[in-house]
């Protein structure tokens, strides 16, 4: 033996003895962190060791997993608007351990600034804002109807669409560039009403997450933005109940146990009352004339969700959401013999059907799976016809226009927790498209010959597979979350492939000041086919194929975030994103033209946005609220519109700002408000109006026949700026069955007639001197809501 190696050896044969004896003394503790009062997972609760610093967040499901060293073990869960559960114990095995906690009542009272939930500085994800149910809920509304969409829009970066509708432009993206996902399935179409109010229904929410950039790589199929709202599994302690009555509709929801601390439901619906209420006025006056009219106005939603706990380590649960609208009329008239008649009928409607049976699978103390079967359709329908009956003949027209999106997914997503400096998540997925681009049918009957036309653009079919892996990483002062997103899309004889790298970072300057910067490059399979003023139910969603490219981004952003004095929030970003490939519909070309192929309709280009965006956010105490500013440009490039030239998007807005603010004045009173700016829409206007004139070889005369505008760049010209204050208050009063609330709010508060459209009109002047009368053009602006008081009445019990 070379007695110069012993002592090496020695050495090497301690220290590995020490990593290993280091290593096996290491203990991981895991569990579930819930409401102590209704059994509802806590998603993103604090579990952390005082003694070691070191601790982790619950995922979506309230799961944690954190490993430490074999001591003495001082654990604190918290969780904002809850009393800190704490926990002494010397840490010798694994441990499971379950949180429930206790709502704390005196959170409204005080300013906590405490470790409830990571400061905004500590987190790695930028560029992604975390939406209070309760926030929402109190923003004064447009006939008192809470919406989760319009709400959205009032945080920066998050643009409306045209008045009182709930577009949403996520940093210059459009409408088709949101994954809006719930309970994990893709929503296709957000609107009841033509826009006016979203489909979800808060009442059945438990929580709201939106993310504008930096996106973490488990999400993936969209350019712009991800929007994921979780629905409220049910009470399974006991049973409770809520529900409003509002002017344009009302809402009820129901919870409890199936069998105690084990299975759970929750069913929520919501209906207007147009049609009930209008009906037998429209048909006392339609009686009067001689006529039957049948009236149908009205929407409605339904969420269900049901669980079951298996065992400690398996829960079930299936979740399903029913909505659509319906507007028609059908008017009947008699002739005077009795036996003739006439009836012209016409309507719309359109609706979403999602469901989701999801399995969650706690496989070890460190790893965590979640298992999810998804279905989410999508279908518009139109219908139009007359019958006229007359001497015993009959003659008809019929016409349907009916198109949709229908999806079969399936995905698993794991939750690996190695220890407390790395959350590594990683999973795999396939959905299976089918696309009904629009399909024609017209009848007609005359003296009993048939004749049928049928126009049908050919469905399609394609599958989009998915695979990620990501990793939350925490080296001292930074934290990083670094990950890479492949993508598949198999649609005909095409396949597409993608490899999507994303990384976020902080870098804490300070224990309350961080540097941020985020990289994030997504690709896009499946289009929305819509026009840039009203997204109406039209829309049509179809999939890339072989001759229309997939759409991609890439987008980076640098930014700083603290928590200043009295815990007030504050952040600022800057952003830079590029898309290639998205599509526009050619000037001139529409969805009604049934005989051409969507195809050919649609042209594809270049878009460029940026700006800076500022949040200041104040989420305790008696005020709460956000101040939030905006400064962007968004452009968009195409070879077939402009003459290929580069012009602003329609909701190119210079400017955005927006104030929430809501203060409890006292237990039973609180006071709510908003206020918004925004630069006016770019619209394209006509610059000349030319007068054509035919020769008449009879006359020998030119004649009028036709004028003919001269427009100029597309979007160059601006509409007003748009600005509105809503007001509310709400009046609160415990009951000895639960609570109740009265609601008052003022939409546009100041009454300004904001821009809904522009259109070329006339200005006439009469000279009474002369007796003439001369006319001018000019353009008009159309207004179409004033200021609106509103009520609600809510209950709990």
């Amino acid at each position: 033996m070379n007695d110069n190696l012993f002592p090496m050896r020695v050495i090497t044969t301690f220290f590995l003895f020490f990593t290993i004896s280091v290593f096996s003394q290491q203990y991981t503790i895991s569990g579930y962190v819930e409401d102590a009062a209704t059994g509802e997972k806590l998603i993103a609760a604090n579990v952390y060791d005082s003694k070691t610093l070191k601790g982790t967040v619950t995922n979506n499901y309230g799961f944690f997993s954190l490993t430490l060293p074999k001591s003495e073990i001082e654990l604190i869960c918290s969780y904002v608007g809850y009393k800190d559960e704490k926990l002494n114990f010397d840490l010798t095995e694994n441990k499971v351990l379950n949180f429930a906690l206790h709502p704390d009542n005196a959170l409204d009272e005080v300013v906590v600034v405490s470790k409830k939930n990571a400061p905004i500085e500590k987190r790695s994800q930028m560029s992604q804002i975390q939406v209070n149910v309760q926030d929402i809920e109190r923003i004064p509304s447009l006939l008192g109807e809470v919406d989760l969409i319009k709400a959205l829009q009032l945080l920066p970066g998050v643009q409306g669409g045209t008045e009182g509708l709930n577009g949403m432009y996520v940093r210059g993206g459009s409408p088709d560039q949101n994954l809006i996902i719930l309970d994990g399935v893709p929503v296709y179409n957000v609107s009841h009403l033509f826009g006016f109010l979203s489909v979800f229904n808060t009442d059945a929410i438990k929580n709201v997450t939106l993310t504008k950039g930096g996106f973490p790589a488990r999400y993936g199929g969209r350019l712009s933005s991800v929007l994921e709202i979780n629905m409220k599994e049910g009470n399974d302690k006991e049973y409770h109940g809520e529900g409003s009555i509002g002017i344009l509709s009302s809402r009820l929801t129901f919870e409890g146990p199936i069998i105690k601390n084990k299975s759970s439901f929750l069913i929520s619906g919501r209906r207007n009352y147009i049609d009930l209420l209008a009906r037998p006025l429209i048909k006392s006056a339609a009686k009067d004339s001689g006529e039957n009219i049948d009236f149908s106005a009205y929407f409605y939603d339904l969420n269900m969700k049901l669980n079951y706990k298996l065992n400690d380590k398996n829960t079930l649960f299936l979740s399903t959401y029913l909505g659509s609208d319906r507007f028609g009329s059908t008017i009947e008239s008699k002739g005077y013999n009795g036996n003739d008649y006439y009836k012209s009928k016409g309507g719309i409607d359109w609706g979403n059907v999602i469901s989701a049976f999801r399995w969650n699978k706690v496989i070890n103390s460190k790893l965590f799976a979640n298992t999810t079967i998804t279905y989410s359709r999508f279908n518009f329908n139109f219908e139009a016809g007359e019958e006229d009956y007359y001497n015993g003949t009959l003659n008809s027209f019929d016409a349907r226009y009916q198109s949709g999106i229908y999806d079969w997914g399936f995905k698993t997503d794991f939750d690996y927790a190695p220890n407390p400096n790395h959350a590594v998540k990683f999973g795999i997925g396939d959905t299976y498209h089918t696309y009904n681009p629009g399909a024609i049918t017209i009848k007609g009957i005359d003296q009993s010959e048939i004749e049928e036309f049928f126009k049908k653009q050919k469905s399609m079919f394609s599958h989009e597979l998915a695979a990620y892996v990501e990793d939350d990483i925490t080296l001292g002062a930074l934290k990083a979350n670094v990950g890479l997103h492949f993508s598949g899309f198999k649609v005909e004889n095409s396949f597409y492939t993608s490899l999507q790298p994303r990384i976020g970072m902080r870098y804490l300057l300070s224990d309350k000041l961080s540097f941020k910067a985020s990289y994030a490059s997504m690709t896009q399979y499946i289009n929305l086919l819509t026009n840039e003023s009203i997204g109406l139910p039209t829309d049509l969603w179809v999939p890339s194929t072989g001759r229309i490219k997939p759409q991609k981004s890439w987008q980076v952003a640098i930014g700083g975030a603290s928590t200043l004095k009295k815990g007030i929030e504050a952040s600022v970003e800057v952003y830079y994103k590029e898309m290639n490939d998205v599509i526009s519909y050619k000037e001139g070309a529409t969805f009604l033209n049934q005989l051409e192929s969507w195809e050919n309709k649609i042209t594809q280009g270049f878009g460029q946005t940026y700006g800076s965006e500022f949040l200041l956010e104040k989420k305790h105490g008696k005020t709460t609220g956000w101040l939030g500013y905006t400064l962007s440009w968004n452009n968009r490039q195409f070879d077939d519109i402009n003459f290929g030239k580069i012009y602003p998007y329609k909701f190119d807005r210079r400017h955005d700002f927006e104030i929430v603010a809501s203060h409890k004045l006292s237990e039973k009173v609180i006071l709510n408000g908003t206020w918004v700016y925004g630069t006016g829409n770019a619209i394209t206007l006509s610059e000349a109006i030319y007068d054509i004139d035919i020769y008449n070889e009879n006359s020998g005369n030119y004649n009028y026949a036709n004028s003919v505008d001269l427009y100029g760049e597309k979007n160059s010209y601006r509409m007003p700026a748009y600005h509105r204050l809503d007001v509310g208050i709400e009046f609160i009063k415990k009951k000895k069955w639960g609570e109740r609330a009265w609601s008052l709010s003022i939409y546009n508060a100041y009454n300004h007639r904001n821009p809904f459209f522009i259109y070329l009109g006339e200005n006439y002047d009469y000279n009474p001197n002369t007796g003439e009368s001369t006319s001018t053009k000019a353009y008009k602006q159309v207004s179409i809501i004033p200021i609106l008081p509103s009520f609600s009445y809510r209950f709990k019990f």
